[in-house]
This record gives C-alpha cells, structure tokens and sequence, in this order.
C-alpha cells in the first residue's frame, strides 16, 4: 500500500494510475464497444460522444479541486480549455489529411484512435521531458512564453494560407521508401499482395497507413505550440498531462462532429492566434505588474472571451456560406 503513495512527478502514485486506469476504460469502450465495427459516424452519434468527453474532462477538475486546491482546478480548466480550443487547427488539418488520401468515413474512425493512441504516449514523453527541463531551468518558462507570442503573431499572419498536404516531404520518403497500395483495402494498414512483375507475395502499405503517420507527425507538430502553451498556465506535470490526455480523447469525437461544418469555423483561428498571444504574455504581464503569478481565474475567464468572441464571429461571419462541394 506504501507504494500507491510514493510521489511520482510531485504526485501520488494512485493518483496517475488512477487516471490512466480511466484513460484506459474510455479507449475500450471506444474500440470495443461503442465501435467495434467499422461504420460511418453521424453527427448526432459524434456530438453524443464529445458532449461525454466534454463532461468527463470539466468534472474531472472536481477531482482536481478535491485533492489540491481551488486555483489548481482553474489552471487544470484553463488548460483543458485550451488544448480543446488548438485542437481545433488540428481538426483542420485532419480534414484536409482525409480527403488527400481519399479515406472513406467508415474508416476514419479507426485511423484517428489509433493515432489518438499514439499521442497519448508522445505526449507523455514530451511533457515528462518539458517538466524536467522547467524544473532544473526555471526561465525556460520565458522562452516558451515568447515563442507563444512569436507563434501567435504568425498564425495570426499567416491565417488566410492554405495546408498542402500533397506538397509534405514525409509523403514523399514514405511513398519512396515503402511499397504503397494505390487504393484501400478495408480497415487494413498493410497488406500482403502478388507483386506483379517477379510474382512474389509482398507487404504493402495501405493509403490508411500513410494517413495514420502523417496525423501522428502533424499532433507532433502541434504539441510543439501546445505543451509549452499549458507550461505557461501551471508547471505542475499532473495538470498539464491530464487536461491534454482528456482534450485529446475527446479530438475524434469532436472531429466526427464538426467535419461538416469546418468552414462555418473559418475565423476561429484568428481568435487562436490571439489566445496563445495572450497565454504567452501572462508570465511577463505578471512580472511588469509585481504579480507572484497571473490570477487563475481571471486567466480561465479571459480564455472563455476570447474563445467565445471567435466563436461567435465566425459563426456570424459566414451564415450564408456553404460547405465546400455542396
């Protein structure tokens, strides 16, 4: 019984066994209840699904709360909030991913908990090593603000370009380096085919694979401005990993969900960019003010406006637009 108390990472040890014990459930209940079968997800199914993410995620900063105190709940919302909101980029780039490799609907879901699966242990490993790294060398904090700031300035310069998904070189060393199969074959990522010329049965990869690695590579990506983001909010490693693991379980639901509807969020990455712009200048904010620390509150409800403001814009802003190919 010792050992479930032996801190780890400035916690107990039931309290992170615990909370992957809950990851856990959520992942088989996912793959092998709710979507044991490939099937193509409706709106309505996915929003049950994030509404239930959602939920989970906000109650669990009662848990939060009960354990620690009440600013670290507001940092643990905070956090959540955030990651939610910079998945949202995420989603956009997901879209775009599917649609170069022509993956059906049916199939999507498969690639995306897989790929959730993946940045689960990723993430883990790059918030293990950020919270080392602001342990030993508190200013780095200062350079993770900065580069929120400089990262929130170009977003917000360079909203209006398009991705490219074709134009990825990772595309380009994969098709180069790996025998991949020009269509789908089911939910499969490799295959075993004849190959034409010798007759020999070799191993392909399937477009599903390729569509997996590049979403890997692309949370990779995204980490790099998110994990520093939610360093800047609380440097306890319990908070930053829970509130990203729970944002993330929630990502494919809230795909399925907005899929549809993407260019009616066409202005949300302005208020994005303006967000990490904001999370970025609170630890200078609080210094030039003779703050020990930005309040959490007032850090939860400046997130909530500025998010819901960039919401409401865009929603307004493109009522009358349809979807693309409609």
């Amino acid at each position: 019984m010792d050992l479930l108390f032996l801190l780890v990472m400035g916690k107990p040890l039931w309290m992170w066994l615990g909370f992957l014990a809950i990851v856990l459930f959520l992942l088989l209940l996912d793959l092998g209840i709710l979507n044991k079968d490939d099937h193509e997800i409706g709106i309505a199914e996915s929003l049950r699904l994030s509404a239930m993410y959602i939920a989970l995620g906000t109650l669990f900063s009662g848990f939060v709360w009960w354990q620690m105190d009440f600013d670290s709940a507001a940092k643990y919302l905070t956090a959540f909030v955030v990651e939610k909101s910079l998945s949202m980029d995420n989603i956009f780039v997901m879209a775009l991913i599917f649609g170069y490799f022509a993956i059906p609907r049916a199939y999507q879901h498969r690639v995306l908990f897989w790929g959730i699966l993946g940045v689960i242990v990723l993430r883990g490993i790059m918030i293990a090593l950020g919270a080392s790294i602001v342990h030993s060398y508190e200013w780095v904090l200062y350079l993770f603000a900065a580069f929120l700031i400089f990262t929130g300035i170009k977003m917000l310069v360079m909203a209006d370009e398009d991705h490219e998904v074709g134009e990825n070189g990772l595309i380009r060393f994969l098709r180069k380096h790996l025998r991949v199969t020009d269509e789908i074959h089911g939910h499969a990522f490799f295959v075993r085919l004849k190959d034409a010329g010798t007759g020999r049965v070799l191993r392909y990869a399937t477009p599903l694979f390729l569509a997996l690695v590049t979403i890997e590579i692309a949370d990779v990506i995204f980490a790099v401005d998110s994990v520093p983001a939610v360093f800047t909010i609380t440097t306890d490693p319990y908070i930053v990993y829970t509130s990203n693991i729970f944002a993330i379980l929630g990502l494919r639901a809230l795909y399925f969900a907005l899929s549809a509807i993407l260019h009616r969020f066409a202005y949300l990455k302005y208020a994005l960019s303006l967000l990490l712009v904001f999370i970025g200048s609170k630890i200078f904010i609080a210094d030039l003010l003779g703050w020990e620390k930005f309040p959490p509150a007032w850090s939860l409800g400046i997130t909530f406006a500025i998010l819901s403001v960039g919401v409401a814009w865009s929603v307004w802003k493109t009522k009358d637009s349809e979807a693309p190919g409609s």
